[in-house]
C-alpha cells in the first residue's frame, strides 16, 4: 500500500440548499511531511468534536481504489480529500478488522471504526441523498487511533499488520449503525474489540435496551 495524498482541513463555509455550516471536512492535499499526533494531523481542524476527532478517531483514511470505484459508477471526478479523509491510500481494503494496524514509517495506526455519513457530507457533496448512496456503497473509509506518532507524506509505503484479538470488521460496525434488530452475542463480541469509544457507548446502550 502507498499514501497517494495527505489531506488537511481548515475552517471553511459550505452550503447546499438551505443548509450551511462552517466545517473542516474540506480536506486539501498538502505537500511535504506532516506530523501525526495522538489527536490527528498537525493543522487539521475539527469543528463537530461531539462526533468527530478525538483519540479513537484521530485519523480518517480512504482507499484510492474506492475513489476509482466511485468514479466508474458515477462518471464524476473524485479528487483526494473529497470525503474528508486525512490519508488517501492506494491498496487500502474497504474493510479491515478492528485492531488491524497500519505502519507508516514511525507512525502506527490502529483501526477502530467506520465513518458514518452525516448531513455535513451530504452538504459537501451537494446532494441531500448522498448519505443513503454512501450507505449502500459500503465503502465507508476507516477511522484510526494513533498508537505511535510521527510524520507522514505522500508516497510513503504503508504496511498492514493484521490484528489477532478479534474478528470484528469495520463493515460490521458500519452495518450496526443502521440495524434495527440486534444479536446480543454479536454485540458482546463488538465490545471485546478495540472499537472507538463513541461506538462502544452506542453498543453498550443498545445491549442494555435488549
Amino acid at each position: 500500500m502507498q499514501i497517494t495524498s495527505v489531506n488537511v482541513g481548515r475552517a471553511e463555509m459550505i452550503a447546499h440548499g438551505n443548509q450551511s455550516m462552517t466545517t473542516g471536512i474540506c480536506k486539501r492535499p498538502v505537500s511535504g511531511s506532516v506530523e501525526v499526533t495522538e489527536l490527528g494531523l498537525h493543522g487539521d481542524q475539527i469543528f463537530d468534536s461531539e462526533h468527530h476527532g478525538g483519540l479513537d478517531q484521530a485519523v480518517y483514511a480512504y482507499s484510492a481504489d474506492d475513489y476509482e470505484w466511485w468514479a466508474s459508477e458515477t462518471g464524476r471526478d473524485y479528487p483526494a480529500g473529497l470525503f474528508g479523509e486525512n490519508l488517501t491510500i492506494k491498496g487500502l481494503p474497504s474493510d479491515l478488522y478492528v485492531g488491524d494496524r497500519l505502519l507508516i514509517g514511525d507512525v502506527v495506526l490502529e483501526a477502530t471504526s467506520a465513518r458514518i455519513p452525516c448531513g455535513t457530507l451530504a452538504t459537501r457533496m451537494h446532494d441531500r441523498g448522498f448519505g443513503l448512496t454512501f450507505r449502500k456503497a459500503e465503502r465507508p473509509g476507516i477511522y484510526f487511533r494513533v498508537l505511535n506518532p510521527g510524520a507522514v507524506s505522500s508516497g510513503d509505503t504503508v504496511t498492514l499488520v493484521e490484528g489477532t484479538a478479534c474478528k470484528i470488521t469495520v463493515l460490521d460496525l458500519f452495518r450496526f449503525a443502521y440495524e434495527t434488530r440486534h444479536d446480543v452475542d454479536q454485540l458482546r463480541r463488538f465490545l471485546d474489540a478495540p472499537v472507538a469509544e463513541r461506538v462502544r457507548t452506542k453498543i453498550e446502550a443498545t445491549l442494555a435496551s435488549l
